[in-house]
């Protein structure tokens, strides 16, 4: 296994996170249609991959051919066929193993052209306004503490 310290758009890690925070705070909850949209309001850009160097450490590692690849990115599939390593089997991202959290991320991202799969084609405008992630509801009083409190008061009476 290979991992890239630039993934996550090639932002790093801190920015990641600031992009999840921004998602999960929006007005409305995460949506896949504000997916990229939020990532361009805390980064200034949304995606600042280059792939074209990414197979480098590949061949200096002495790779010819990858088994199974796992990625979505067509950017980075393309860069590393066309230096002359094969890929056996691209592996599709299998629906069931996709938390209901994750729809968010997978839907913008085969929406504007990112590859998972025969599974996942066919996601139009429509499906991509319409899937949400959960609400936080950030704003709004913790219900919780509020029974605390008024039992509290019942209690002390």
């Amino acid at each position: 296994m290979i991992y890239f310290r630039k993934e996550g758009r090639s932002l790093g890690e801190v920015t990641k996170y600031l992009v999840y925070n921004t998602r999960k705070r929006q007005e409305g909850g995460d949506s896949a249609e504000n997916y990229f949209n939020c990532t361009e309001q805390v980064a200034g850009v949304q995606d600042t991959r280059f792939q074209a160097l990414m197979p480098d450490p590949l061949h200096f590692l002495g790779v010819t051919k990858i088994h199974n690849f796992i990625s979505m990115s067509d950017m980075k599939y393309n860069a590393i066929v066309s230096t002359g390593i094969e890929i056996v089997n691209r592996v599709e991202i299998p629906k069931e193993l996709v938390p209901d959290d994750a729809q968010v991320e997978i839907t913008a991202k085969v929406y504007h052209g990112y590859n998972a799969g025969k599974a996942y084609q066919g996601i139009d405008e429509n499906e991509l306004k319409k899937t949400r992630g959960r609400e936080y509801a950030y704003d709004k009083p913790d219900e919780r503490k509020q029974n605390v409190v008024e039992e509290e008061k019942e209690g002390g009476k």
